[in-house]
């Protein structure tokens, strides 16, 4: 049976204050700051938007509530949401002005600067994201709502570090090329099928908590397993793949028409 309806304060806190934070900058801090331009297009408001909706809507009943007493398919689809989907769509929808205004804290660009590097975001990103499915880790975030709220906030965190390479709208913090980011993503689509492997082809629950949980859905404790693993390794995939495809057809669409300017200007000379 689906959990009752109950509040999630934290979680609701938690959206409030990167849903408040947000509106009080546009209204309140871009004007005083005498930002030239639109303050924020309706397009990055609503990829914003949706990007803390996605977060909220895994993280509050009943997905949350499925995810940490029934099924371990639910705990996996709502990690590859923040990961995937809410992270990058948060900094896609933030102007860069306020990105740039929030890095002006003298420690944190020091501090955030060496951790955006491409090969530092690979590493961090992937050793939380894997280290987090480590058994005793999933047990003890199952045991501690406490616990469990640090650790996707970690994993938020650390998502945030992996996309601002792909997706940085300041110079503060420098995007790849486009083949680079390409073959960045590349990289992350691989190194998460190890652990997925191990979901998908495991014989025995690796997880106690998941394994003694009330099922749902007649689903049993092998099959959640492997369900989650194919979400981890083929729905992050397809994520991860999407996004490449729609960078290479940007990247196409971008030398096709410098191309096509190069000879309007040799017509010309």
């Amino acid at each position: 049976m689906i959990p009752a309806w109950h509040p999630h304060l934290d979680v609701w806190a938690f959206v409030f204050v990167l849903g408040f934070g947000y509106w009080y900058a546009v209204r309140r801090i871009g004007p005083y700051l005498g930002v030239e331009g639109p303050l924020v297009t309706r397009r990055q408001a609503a990829v914003y938007a949706f990007g803390l909706g996605s977060l909220w809507a895994v993280s509050d009943w009943p997905f949350h509530d499925i995810a940490e007493q029934h099924l371990f398919l639910f705990h996996m689809i709502e990690h590859m949401v923040i990961a995937l989907v809410a992270a990058p769509l948060l900094i896609a929808g933030t102007p860069a002005w306020l990105l740039r205004r929030t890095l002006a804290h003298p420690r944190l660009l020091p501090a955030l600067g060496p951790l955006t590097k491409p090969l530092a975001a690979f590493f961090v990103f992937n050793g939380i994201l894997v280290g987090m499915h480590w058994p005793q880790i999933v047990d003890l975030m199952l045991t501690s709502g406490v616990y469990h709220f640090l650790i996707h906030a970690l994993l938020l965190a650390a998502a945030l570090v992996m996309w601002i390479p792909v997706l940085s709208p300041v110079p503060e913090l420098k995007q790849m090329t486009p083949p680079l980011r390409m073959l960045y993503l590349f990289a992350h689509s691989l190194l998460p099928t190890i652990p997925a492997s191990f979901l998908t082809f495991g014989r025995e629950p690796l997880y106690r908590a998941y394994a003694e949980a009330p099922r749902l859905w007649n689903i049993d404790a092998i099959t959640d397993q492997t369900l989650a693993g194919l979400v981890m390794k083929l729905g992050g995939g397809a994520i991860l793949w999407g996004t490449i495809a729609v960078l290479w057809f940007r990247w196409y669409a971008y030398e096709q028409r410098w191309e096509a300017l190069e000879r309007e200007l040799r017509k010309t000379s």
